[in-house]
C-alpha cells in the first residue's frame, strides 16, 4: 500500500500574507474601479452632448428640405434643385453620424453600468472588512478581580 503524502499544515505568516494580498487586491480594484467609472462618465457626457448637437441638427436639415421641397414644386429652378440635392445629402450624413453615435452611446453605457456594479461591490467590501478590522482590533478589556466578602 503506497503511503500517502502527508498535508503541510499552513503557517500563520503565510496566511497572514495571503489576507494582505487580497486586501490590496480588493482596494487596487476599487480605485481601478473608480478612475475607469469616472473616465467613462466623461466620455459618456461627451456622447450625450454630440448627440444633442446632432439631433439639433438634424431638427434644422429637415426644416430646410421642406422648405427647399416646397421651393422646387413652386418654380422648379436649378439653383432650388442645387438647395435640396445638398439638404438632402447633409441630412444624410447627419443621420449616419447620428447612428454611430448613438451606438458608441449604447455600448458606453453597458460598460459604464458593469463598472459602477463592481466599483459598488468593491466599495462595500472594503467597507465591511474595516468595521471587522476594528472590531477585531480593540483592545481586550482588563477585569478587575473580585474582592473577597467580607464573612459576617
Amino acid at each position: 500500500m503506497a503511503k500517502k503524502a502527508k498535508k503541510s499544515v499552513a503557517k500563520s505568516a503565510s496566511v497572514e500574507k495571503v489576507i494582505e494580498n487580497a486586501m490590496t487586491a480588493i482596494a487596487t480594484a476599487n480605485s481601478d474601479g473608480e478612475k475607469a467609472v469616472a473616465a467613462l462618465s466623461k466620455v459618456a457626457k461627451k456622447l450625450t452632448a454630440e448627440g444633442k448637437r446632432l439631433s439639433k441638427k438634424r431638427a434644422t436639415l429637415t426644416k430646410r428640405k421642406k422648405a427647399a421641397t416646397a421651393k422646387v414644386k413652386k418654380d422648379g429652378s436649378a439653383d432650388a434643385k442645387k438647395l435640396l440635392k445638398t439638404t438632402v445629402k447633409e441630412l444624410n450624413a447627419i443621420k449616419k453620424d447620428s447612428a454611430k453615435s448613438s451606438a458608441a452611446k449604447a455600448a458606453n453605457a453597458a460598460e459604464l453600468k458593469g463598472l459602477k456594479a463592481s466599483a459598488k461591490r468593491t466599495k462595500a467590501y472594503l467597507a465591511v472588512i474595516a468595521k471587522a478590522d476594528k472590531v477585531l482590533n480593540k483592545p481586550k478589556k482588563k477585569r478587575r478581580k473580585k474582592r473577597a466578602k467580607k464573612a459576617a
